[in-house]
C-alpha cells in the first residue's frame, strides 16, 4: 500500500497545450458570446466528446475557433493557470501555437503573445506559478506552415518564449520534413522538444532525435518496444514528458497498470509527469500521481524526483530553475 500523496505537493509540467487545458465551461461561455456553434464538441455533462484521437485532434480544433482575439487567450490563460495552480503546480511550460494566434502572421502574433505573457506575470505575482512558452506547428498542417511558425518563435524568443517544439499528428508527414524549421529555432537559441512515441511507434522517436536533434520528447512511451533506444535515452539524458492519463484515455496502452513508465523509469530514462490536454481527459495532476502510487506504489520521494528531474530539464533560464527547485525539494 502506497503512503498518501500529498495534493499541495509543489509539482512541474512540462507537457501542457494552452488550448487544450481550456475548461469546457469556458470554451462554451465564449462560444455563447460570439454566437458560434460548436454544441456538438460537448457531450450530455457538459464535457468534450470525441471517438478517437483523430476526431480529438477535431473537437480540439473545432474548439480553438472560439480563441480570437488577443484578450481571449489572455482570458484563457489565466483560467489555465488557475487550475494548474489549484493542482499544486509551480511550474509549467505550455505549447502555444501561432497558427491559432494570427494565423502565423508575426505582428499578430506579438499582441497574442503580449496577451498570454501579462496573464503569466499576472499569475506568478497572485497564484505564485511560473510559466513558459514552446512554440509549436501543428504537424499535420505541413513542413511549409512550420516556417513561419519558427520565425515567429525565433523573433520572439526571450522572458517567456524559450522552447520551440512540434504538435499534432504523428503519422503525418516525416521528422526530416521539419528540419528547417527546428534549425531555425536552434540557431535563434531556443531549447527543442517534439511529440513523438505516441502513436508512431519507437522508430518515431529515433526519427526526432536524429533528425530533429531535441532534448526532450513529448510522450515517447512507445520507445519501450525498442531496448536498444531506451537505452540510448538514458544514456543520453533525454527526459521524457509522459502523460500517463492522456495514453490510457486514447488508448495507446488499455490501463495504468499497462504503462510503460515504470519500465522506462526503471531503466533509468528521465521520466516526467504531465496531463497533456487534461480537461479531455478528464485528469488533473492530482489525480494523475494518485493512479500512478496506487498502480506503481510510488511515494512522495518518487514524484519529488521526478519532479526535480523535470525542472532540471525545463526550459528555463538558471536562476528560476534554482528558485523552483529549492520548492521542489522543500528547502525553500
Amino acid at each position: 500500500m502506497s503512503e498518501r500523496i500529498d495534493p499541495a505537493l509543489p509539482k512541474a509540467e512540462l507537457h501542457l497545450h494552452l488550448e487544450g487545458a481550456a475548461p469546457p465551461a469556458f470554451i462554451r461561455g465564449l462560444a455563447k458570446e460570439k454566437s458560434i456553434d460548436i454544441a456538438g464538441i460537448f457531450d450530455e455533462h457538459g464535457g468534450y466528446a470525441y471517438r478517437d484521437f483523430w476526431h480529438f485532434l477535431e473537437v480540439y480544433e473545432a474548439a480553438c475557433t472560439t480563441l480570437q482575439s488577443p484578450e481571449d487567450f489572455r482570458r484563457l490563460t489565466l483560467a489555465v493557470l488557475e487550475d494548474r495552480a489549484a493542482d499544486g503546480v509551480v511550474y509549467a511550460e505550455t505549447f502555444v501555437s501561432p497558427d491559432f494566434c494570427g494565423g502565423g502572421d508575426l505582428v499578430a502574433w506579438r499582441e497574442y503573445l503580449q496577451a498570454i505573457t501579462e496573464a503569466a506575470d499576472e499569475a506568478e505575482r497572485t497564484m505564485g506559478i511560473t510559466l513558459k512558452g514552446i512554440v509549436t506547428p501543428i504537424r499535420h498542417f505541413g513542413p511549409e506552415k512550420s516556417r513561419p511558425i519558427a520565425h515567429c518563435a525565433a523573433e520572439t524568443k526571450g522572458h517567456f518564449i524559450t522552447g520551440f517544439g512540434i504538435a499534432g499528428d504523428e503519422k503525418a508527414f516525416h521528422p526530416k520534413d521539419f528540419t528547417w524549421a527546428f534549425d531555425c529555432a536552434r540557431e535563434a537559441g531556443l531549447r527543442l522538444t517534439a511529440h513523438a512515441g505516441e502513436w508512431g511507434g519507437a522508430q518515431s522517436v529515433r526519427d526526432a532525435l536524429d533528425h530533429l536533434k531535441v532534448e526532450r520528447i513529448g510522450h515517447g512511451v512507445q520507445s519501450i518496444d525498442d531496448l536498444a533506444l531506451v537505452d540510448r535515452l538514458a544514456e543520453d539524458g533525454i527526459t521524457l514528458e509522459v502523460c500517463p492519463g492522456s495514453n490510457v484515455v486514447l488508448g495507446v496502452y488499455p490501463d495504468f497498470a499497462s504503462h510503460p513508465i515504470a519500465r522506462l523509469r526503471e531503466r533509468e530514462v528521465k521520466v516526467t509527469i504531465s496531463t497533456d490536454d487534461p480537461p479531455f481527459f478528464h485528469t488533473t495532476l492530482v489525480k494523475e500521481y494518485e493512479a500512478l502510487a496506487r498502480v506503481f506504489g510510488w511515494t512522495e520521494e518518487d514524484f519529488r524526483a521526478m519532479n526535480a528531474d523535470a525542472m532540471r530539464a525545463a526550459f528555463c533560464d538558471a536562476a528560476t530553475r534554482d528558485r523552483i527547485l529549492k520548492i521542489i525539494e522543500g528547502s525553500a
